[in-house]
């Protein structure tokens, strides 16, 4: 139960600049930052490689929210004395640098790790935003939830030795969590579909 509560903890700073992003990519500023990532080219098979979803003003979001996120997350695990419920303090000291290099690797972590997906969800010729039925549908759904998962449990390993349990682990927890909290943003509808 305490690797689970760990978990959360060092999420904190993702959960919350995830769910910002998802406002901040909705404003009508930084316009010219809106252009997809791959800016609207073809793979040779001819499909969109990433699809309009995947822009730089979302990758400009989850870098600067993790990154704010993550260094006031520092102060608050300081003065609270939960710092070694945070997998990042426990072999590292709890600093602003420190905490500004963690926020760039998290956003980097969590931007640059849906990428796969959608190349892959471009393959299948699924529309951004959209899902299939049957089987597709499930693992698609649930790749949509683990896919930044992935790439923000790899920077946690990089600074304190998950092991690949541990890490996988991560992975199920932090996309039911996501999927969690895409049910809400539904709700409050910041997001499209549920799913």
């Amino acid at each position: 139960m305490t690797i689970i509560l760990m978990m959360y903890v060092t999420l904190v700073p993702v959960i919350l600049a995830g769910i910002l992003n998802m406002i901040w990519v909705k404003l009508p500023i930084l316009k010219f930052a809106s252009k997809p990532v791959d800016f609207g080219r073809n793979f040779v098979d001819g499909r969109r490689i990433f699809g309009d979803n995947k822009t730089w003003k979302g990758i400009i979001g989850y870098l600067l929210f993790n990154t704010v996120f993550t260094v006031i997350w520092g102060f608050v695990c300081a003065g609270c004395g939960i710092e070694h419920l945070d997998f990042f303090y426990i072999n590292h000291a709890n600093t602003v640098p420190f905490n500004l290099l963690i926020g760039v690797l998290l956003g980097l972590g969590y931007s640059l790790a849906e990428l796969p997906n959608s190349f892959l969800k471009r393959r299948f010729d699924i529309k951004p935003g959209k899902t299939v039925s049957g089987f597709t549908k499930v693992f698609f759904i649930f790749l949509d939830q683990a896919d930044s998962i992935f790439g923000v449990a790899l920077v946690v390993w990089c600074f304190y030795d998950l092991g690949v349990l541990l890490y996988l682990g991560y992975v199920l927890v932090g996309a039911a969590t996501h999927l969690i909290l895409n049910m809400m943003l539904y709700f409050m509808k910041l997001r499209k579909n549920m799913f």
